[in-house]
C-alpha cells in the first residue's frame, strides 16, 4: 500500500497527561525476543508503502527506500552515512502517539518493532537478528522534526526529548545493515552475541 501523506488525517494530538498515562505499555516492551511489527519504505518525499516482506542490503538499506536520496547524515565525501541506512521505532510508542495502525508509517521509520530500545538494552555496537539479515545499532542520534511535531503533535515531541524519552530512545534509533537478507512482518528480533 502506498500512501501520500499530505492527504492523510487522524486523530487529534495526546496531551502529556495521556502520554504519561499510556506509557507504561510503552515500557513493557521484551528487551530480547520482539516481534517486527510493520515494515515501511519510503519511495518518494512524503510518501509510505507497507511491506509485508522486505529486504535489507548493505548498498541500500531497506531495498527501494530512498534513504540514499535524503538529507540527513552524511559523510565527509558528501555520500550517505551508511550509519544511517534504517531506522527502528518502538511500535507501542507508535501506536501511543498515532492511534490506528494506519497512521504508524507518519513517523516516517522503516522497522517497526515491539523491542525496548532504550540505551541501556541496545547501546551503540549492539547487533540484532531478524528474519535473514543481522543490523547493528549505530550512535547517530535520532530525533524529531516539524513534520513529527506536525504529525503528532508538540507534547509528543517534547516528549521524546525528555531525558527519559532520550535514554529510552522514543524517537527511535538508527542502525546499519551488516548482514543482508529478507525480513518480514512477525519476524523475531534476537540479540546476537
Amino acid at each position: 500500500m502506498c500512501a501520500d501523506l499530505e492527504t492523510t488525517s487522524g486523530p487529534g494530538h495526546l496531551t502529556e497527561a495521556e502520554l504519561t498515562a499510556g506509557f507504561g505499555h510503552v515500557l513493557a516492551s521484551p528487551a530480547d525476543g520482539g516481534t517486527l511489527e510493520l515494515i515501511v519504505r519510503r519511495p518518494g518525499v512524503d510518501q509510505r508503502e507497507t511491506l509485508e516482506e522486505g529486504r535489507l542490503t548493505t548498498e541500500e538499506g531497506l531495498e527501494g527506500d530512498t534513504w540514499k536520496a535524503r538529507r540527513g547524515y552524511s559523510l565527509p565525501d558528501g555520500s550517505p552515512d551508511p550509519d544511517a541506512q534504517v531506522t527502528l521505532t518502538n511500535s507501542r510508542f507508535a501506536a501511543l502517539i498515532a492511534g490506528t495502525r494506519d497512521r504508524w508509517p507518519l513517523a516516517g521509520d522503516q522497522l517497526y518493532v515491539d523491542l525496548d530500545l532504550s540505551e541501556d538494552n541496545l547501546p551503540t555496537g549492539t547487533r540484532l537478528r531478524m528474519g535473514e539479515a543481522t543490523i547493528e545499532v549505530t550512535a547517530l542520534p535520532h530525533t524529531g522534526c516539524a513534520k513529527y511535531r506536525q504529525r503528532f503533535g508538540v507534547e509528543a515531541l517534547k516528549f521524546t526529548a525528555t531525558p527519559e524519552g532520550r535514554s529510552r530512545h522514543l524517537r527511535g534509533i538508527y542502525a546499519r545493515v551488516v548482514e543482508p537478507g529478507a525480513v518480514r512482518v512477525g519476524d523475531t528480533i534476537e540479540k546476537v552475541d
